[in-house]
């Protein structure tokens, strides 16, 4: 044990050179695996010319959200009659609560779009560009607030999921967005580390939580070790603590298993998670296994989570005869609204009351996502929120 504190201490002191502050040794047993967990990471990016640096929690107030029109040079080609209104239904959902910002491949695109919205409580402002897909909670950018008020969008880099799909034209969508003025005056940063938005998620406190399984995967960042990958989210998004989940995934996923499917923070400590089916479905081994690993984590007081959990969906198929990664776990909050997935299977009233328990005074809301499973995703996936200006 005491090697291993000294390796850790030596490979980290960039980051903490005085080890007596380095961790409270007597928790280190009880991360399994947990990453980087310093009390004066914020300080130390600050003596080192960084600005202190904070992710904020997704329930915070938010400028609005941003979404991609499908179109027919995207995986949507062959079904565009049914994921077009899709799309609309989720829009004016959002647009009840808050702006939204949508990228639109031409101008038919965006008569069509406005047309079928009509008028919404909060405008929805579309911006023509060039992109592969729709995806925006992984090609669109990660935004943290900094000391002094101000919010960064980190462009990271997005590479199809590891090389699974085209993607150079999703890979210059956020830096598409930002000089046509969408991200109003947000200071854009580019990051050379594949990251994407799904494969991570915080508490606003400065804990993230992520998938060994995707974020260490050799197609994302061949070369690079956990450690580096550990520093940059530290250095670009601020985190204190990273919790690596090691257990968990869904039968269909494309992502290599992104956390967003799987387990998700929420206001008071709580975490949200995918509870792990009966009988002998073949997810839930390791769904009992990711629950377990989730008890033993603790937030930056040594408080253990509250786990809540959200119901297993029902198998789907689709026209292959595979089975789709249905999970509720793919919420999307808003400014005093949650968006739940709902994929016409008997446990969806139940995913929407257990989504209001943990979030009582939000309007808990279920938007059809029977169109966007087909492609693997549902409404988180296709969405990313700026937060409000000030939030730190």
């Amino acid at each position: 044990m005491y090697l291993l504190i000294m390796n850790l201490a030596l490979n980290c002191r960039s980051f903490c050179f005085d080890a007596s502050f380095f961790f409270d040794f007597s928790r280190l047993a009880r991360y399994r695996g947990i990453g980087l967990v310093c009390a004066h990471m914020h300080k130390l990016e600050k003596d080192n010319g960084n600005e202190m640096r904070r992710m904020p929690a997704e329930w915070e107030r938010q400028a609005g959200i941003l979404l991609a029109w499908p179109h027919r040079g995207t995986d949507w080609a062959g079904d565009l009659v049914a994921v077009e209104a899709a799309y609309i239904a989720i829009i004016r959902a959002i647009a009840e609560y808050e702006p939204v910002w949508l990228a639109v491949p031409d101008e038919h695109a965006e008569l069509l779009v406005l047309s079928r919205t009509g008028k919404t409580p909060f405008p929805v402002s579309c911006v023509q560009l060039v992109y592969d897909d729709t995806w925006l909670r992984d090609s669109g950018p990660v935004t943290v607030a900094n000391a002094a008020g101000g919010l960064v969008a980190v462009d990271f880099r997005f590479n199809g999921w590891g090389g699974k799909f085209n993607a150079k034209g999703d890979d210059a969508l956020t830096a598409g967005l930002h000089n046509a003025g969408v991200l109003g005056d947000v200071v854009l940063e580019r990051s050379n580390f594949v990251i994407e938005g799904g494969s991570i998620d915080c508490d606003g406190c400065g804990t993230i939580l992520t998938t060994a399984s995707c974020l260490l995967h050799l197609s994302r960042n061949p070369g690079k070790s956990k450690l580096e990958i550990e520093h940059e989210l530290t250095t670009r998004l601020g985190a204190t603590a990273i919790l690596w989940l090691e257990h968990g995934w869904l039968d269909g996923d494309d992502t290599d298993g992104h956390v967003d499917m799987l387990a998700r923070f929420a206001p008071e400590n709580v975490v949200l998670y995918v509870e792990a089916p009966s009988g002998d479905d073949r997810h839930a081994c390791e769904l009992k296994q990711m629950h377990r690993q989730l008890a033993t984590f603790r937030n930056i007081q040594g408080v253990p989570y509250q786990l809540e959990p959200l119901p297993f969906p029902s198998a789907v198929y689709d026209a292959d005869g595979k089975r789709l990664p249905l999970s509720y776990a793919n919420f999307l909050v808003l400014n005093g609204a949650v968006l739940v997935p709902q994929y016409g299977v008997p446990e969806d009233h139940s995913a929407i009351a257990a989504v209001g328990r943990v979030f009582p005074r939000y309007a808990v809301i279920g938007v059809d996502c029977r169109a966007l499973i087909q492609q693997h995703g549902a409404v988180h996936c296709i969405s990313m929120q700026i937060p409000e200006k000030g939030v730190t």
